[in-house]
């Protein structure tokens, strides 16, 4: 297994060569994590890290809960959905705004997090997407920006000792995607040791993996 760069360009480097321009879309870039003598059945040693990438292969839609000065800061600031206090029993009823909200990343003013976790916990916590709070002096554009640009590395399903997320497109540079590998990785090492790591792998949609 490596995590030294050299490692990872030449993973990526040979994922990419395999699957490009083999199909009629553009492919994204995975990376699959594969962890030993951790066990992600526990609570406490379950992977849920927030990770900012670099080289964004595709930017989140950013939906964000509030009210007065504040939703007319995050409709200034780009929001693609701004949802007022007296609209989130609406969200609660309705499947089609429930799957617009359920594309987007999302914020909340504190304020409205109680309001929202009640009407729609249950759904936004099963499908991962519970909102993250706007703390007091958020510079909001930068804030809406960096969730855009951030994903949600975490232990799904069974819990099996895996992980994975896009790092990139088949038409990004390998440069580009190994900087978002990096940050990925820089991510999980804050709660796991570079031993616990047992192997890496990159992939296209269609394509072959290969070990970095």
């Amino acid at each position: 297994m490596g995590l030294d760069k050299k490692s990872l360009e030449t993973a990526v480097a040979l994922a990419i060569a395999d699957g490009k321009g083999k199909r009629k879309f553009t492919q994204s870039v995975d990376m699959a994590l594969n962890f030993k003598d951790v066990d992600f059945k526990k609570p406490e040693t379950r992977l849920n890290a927030e990770v900012t990438l670099p080289n964004p292969p595709r930017k989140s839609k950013v939906a964000v809960f509030a009210e007065g000065e504040l939703a007319l800061h995050a409709k200034r600031a780009g929001a693609d959905i701004v949802i007022g206090g007296s609209e989130i029993a609406s969200y609660a009823s309705n499947k089609e705004k429930q799957a617009q909200l359920l594309e987007c990343s999302i914020l909340a003013s504190p304020q409205l997090m109680a309001q929202v976790g009640k009407a729609l916990g249950q759904l936004l916590s099963a499908k991962g997407r519970l909102p993250k709070p706007i703390m007091p002096n958020s510079n909001l554009p930068e804030l809406v920006e960096r969730t855009r640009s951030s994903l949600t590395l975490k232990s799904k399903g069974k819990y099996l000792p895996c992980a994975h997320c896009i790092v990139g497109r088949e038409d990004m540079s390998v440069e580009q995607i190994v900087e978002n590998a990096q940050a990925v990785l820089e991510a999980v090492m804050r709660k796991f040791s570079e031993t616990q790591i047992a192997t890496i792998y990159f992939k296209t949609t269609m394509g072959k993996a290969f070990k970095a």
